[in-house]
């Protein structure tokens, strides 16, 4: 029996939910997105890494998507011509604490089902990243850097070529529930479809209580994440990617090295408060989305819990020199003048009524609607993955 399908949100995992429908027969899909192009903001705005895995709670859905959605991302792109690397990322203990974490993390990864897990001696890791320092490190051989926006566009391609349908500059007005469907008005249509799929990213609790009525399970709240730019002429700094073991204690992975499918190298991010959910720059602030984090207990119940963490992610916002002590922990030659202004994004992290930031991916159901309400990295790499689950679980 065919269905008509509208995904709202023209983002990568919109793009996957879509492609992936789109190949099932007699399926009719038709996707919304309010700007003017696809991808332009989390799936836009990030450094390109496919990331496998390794951090995430065994048994955790974000676990078994991430594992299984690399490996799908890296054959989609092997079956479509995209430029990408599979060329691993370290990740450093640079203390006796972050060895015992290291070593922890490890074994979370074999949990996980990765593959090819090695500690590096003193020798291979020069080898690998003459620059770092380390008292140990991981070699996580899986992980690599993709052009998203080519995946994107092929994936657009894909869907237009199963006969589905894109409106740009549009969003959703109203919809009303029918037995036999959902009526949807948007700005440029009206037409019944069988079920709304909501991708919608750093709005995507907003969308929820939208379309439902409902007073919403979780609050996104905006984190812009901003880098710095290696400049050319120092970019051998970096051959791969570096990353720093995580701290339990914070909510973030930290700031570390990425060498970007151009060649570009970047260090960072931070993770700053916006105030606007688009908000790329300090300067960028929406008084309603302001209102909205600030009116949610669950948010200072979180700063009550990261209060130094959040004075320090500031500080590196406004002070290049706390930016750059924190990139010297992995590669101490690194200095303020090797680095110039790069670019932000802003992670859609969904946060609950007690301050914690919700880790894993979160999937509601209403009707005959399905809400992606929490999809946070690797958001992007286990697209296809998500997908997969919300049609073999939801649809």
């Amino acid at each position: 029996m065919s269905k008509k399908i509208l995904v709202v949100g023209g983002g990568i995992l919109g793009l996957a939910v879509g492609y992936k429908l789109s190949k099932i027969k007699n399926n009719e899909i038709t996707l919304i997105e309010k700007e003017d192009k696809l991808g332009k903001h989390q799936s836009g705005n990030n450094s390109g890494v496919l990331h496998c895995g390794l951090y995430y709670e065994p048994g955790s859905l974000k676990a078994k998507l991430a594992v299984d959605g690399i490996r799908q991302m890296i054959s989609f792109c092997q079956d479509n011509k995209i430029e990408h690397d599979v060329c691993g990322k370290i990740v450093v203990a640079s203390n006796t604490r972050e060895i015992t974490l290291l070593d922890s993390l490890a074994k979370r990864g074999e949990l996980n089902g990765l593959k090819g897990l090695k500690i590096l001696t003193k020798q291979q890791l020069n080898e690998r990243e003459p620059n770092v320092r380390a008292e140990k490190s991981l070699l996580v051989p899986e992980e690599g850097i993709v052009d998203y926006h080519m995946v994107m566009n092929k994936m657009a391609d894909l869907i237009k070529g199963n006969d589905g349908n894109f409106h740009f500059n549009d969003e959703i007005l109203k919809i009303s529930e029918k037995n036999d469907g959902i009526i949807v008005e948007t700005k440029s249509f009206s037409a019944k479809f069988d079920l709304i799929i909501n991708c919608t990213g750093l709005h995507s609790d907003l969308t929820y209580r939208k379309l439902t009525k409902n007073i919403r399970p979780l609050r996104i709240i905006p984190f812009r994440g901003e880098y710095m730019e290696i400049k050319h002429e120092y970019k051998t700094l970096v051959n791969h990617l570096i990353y720093p073991v995580p701290d339990p204690q914070y909510p973030f992975l930290g700031v570390h090295f990425t060498r970007m499918i151009n060649g570009g190298r970047e260090v960072g991010p931070n993770a700053v408060l916006a105030l606007k959910r688009e908000g790329y720059k300090n300067t960028q602030i929406s008084l309603a989305d302001s209102i909205d984090t600030f009116t949610y207990k669950g948010f200072y119940k979180f700063l009550y819990k990261n209060f130094g963490f959040a004075v320090n992610e500031f500080a590196s916002s406004i002070f290049k020199s706390s930016f750059v002590k924190k990139a010297k922990k992995l590669i101490p030659d690194v200095e303020d003048y090797m680095l110039k202004s790069g670019t932000a994004g802003v992670r859609a992290q969904a946060m609950d009524n007690s301050g914690n930031l919700i880790m894993d991916f979160k999937i509601y159901k209403h009707q005959n609607q399905i809400h992606v309400l929490n999809a946070p990295s690797p958001g992007a790499t286990a697209s296809l993955s998500i997908a997969d689950y919300i049609i073999e679980n939801y649809i």
